[in-house]
């Protein structure tokens, strides 16, 4: 029992100092959110990446993430979350990272093959939700459940049409220093690991109390 209580004590007591480092970090930024958004390098937006939340935002959120990720399971639904409460406010993007498997790229393909047909964020939670699959069969069977016309998924998968621009990601997220995922910037800030919702809003409300 002494022993438990102990690890207890030292997993609260390193989850209470990354809060607080996350937190300083944003802080010391938070008073030029705005001009913040706007010099955001390129290199951390990419280019025709899906996005959901606001157009026009006083924060952006880049995420560099990979399907076969538990720890971006995890998160997951704290994304969705801060889509929707934060609508009006933050952007969110979503970024390829696929370094977890051989078949993490097969993963993003089948999200952006779906994604071309409007089919993004149904494929991207399903991904999520059924973590594990991995062959090109169970794929398919899971953009078939999404909805997606199976005729022009199937073209788009076996040709590997949007594989330059997985790559794109994966070699901006190594240039940036992302060397796990999930790696997130906030408004150019890099911020990584399993972060709870209760961080996310914090830094959040810190910002746009700044802002």
């Amino acid at each position: 029992m002494i022993m438990l209580l102990t690890v207890a004590l030292i997993l609260l007591s390193a989850f209470g100092f990354l809060l607080v480092n996350i937190t300083r970090q944003t802080k010391t930024q938070a008073g030029q959110a705005a001009l913040a958004v706007k010099t955001i390098p390129a290199e951390i937006l990419g280019e025709d990446n899906y996005w959901i939340g606001s157009a026009n935002p006083k924060i952006v959120l880049v995420e560099f993430a990979d399907f076969a990720c538990p720890h971006c399971a995890n998160t997951f639904p704290v994304m969705r979350e801060l889509s929707i409460k934060y609508k009006k406010d933050v952007k969110i993007i979503f970024r390829d990272f696929p370094v977890i498997t051989e078949t993490s790229g097969d993963l993003a393909l089948a999200a952006r093959c779906a994604g071309e047909q409007g089919f993004f964020w149904v494929m991207h939670d399903k991904l999520f939700l059924n973590q594990g699959i991995s062959t090109g069969d169970q794929l398919k069977e899971l953009a078939k459940q999404a909805g997606v016309n199976m005729y022009k998924f199937n073209s788009c998968f076996d040709g590997k049409k949007y594989l330059n621009k997985i790559q794109k990601d994966l070699t901006d997220g190594n240039n940036l220093g992302v060397t796990g995922t999930p790696t997130w910037f906030i408004n150019g800030q890099k911020v990584a690991g399993d972060i709870p919702l209760s961080a996310f809003e914090k830094i959040i409300k810190e910002i746009l109390n700044n802002n």
